[in-house]
């Protein structure tokens, strides 16, 4: 199958699929008498492995281990469970985060809301937001 007919049936972009090669997510393609890459059939499910696990959260070098933990005839359910914990943490956290900051913008808008524009320091910036306003 040549690249336009895997990317039209992936709905991957050729050029993605020259990128996955060059990284070695992909293996290199047999070619044509012609120089095209020829793929085999089966590397549609690869590529739909790939796209699953990037929007599982994975990097490429994440899914190359996983890709090369199958290559190397190993189960890599263990080392993929490993990863999405570690994603689940790291989304976790930045949770966390965001309910801070969504905590102190609901505080400040608050304040901002509440304030009289006439009553407003004309030495500095914005009287709410101001290092003394705190």
């Amino acid at each position: 199958m040549l690249i336009g007919a895997l990317a039209n049936a992936t709905g991957v972009p050729a050029k993605t699929l020259r990128q996955w090669e060059a990284e070695r997510l992909l293996n290199e393609p047999a070619r044509t008498t012609g120089a095209y890459r020829d793929y085999a059939d089966d590397i549609i499910d690869i590529i739909a492995f790939i796209c699953h696990a990037q929007t599982a959260g994975l990097t490429l070098r994440q899914i190359k281990e996983v890709i090369a933990i199958r290559d190397d005839s190993r189960a890599p359910c263990r080392h993929a469970a490993d990863l999405l914990g570690e994603r689940l943490t790291d989304i976790d956290t930045r949770l966390r985060e965001l309910e801070q900051t969504r905590t102190a913008l609901d505080s400040l808008r608050r304040r901002l809301d509440a304030l009289d524009p006439a009553e407003c320091d004309p030495s500095v910036i914005c009287s709410a937001m101001s290092p003394s306003a705190d």
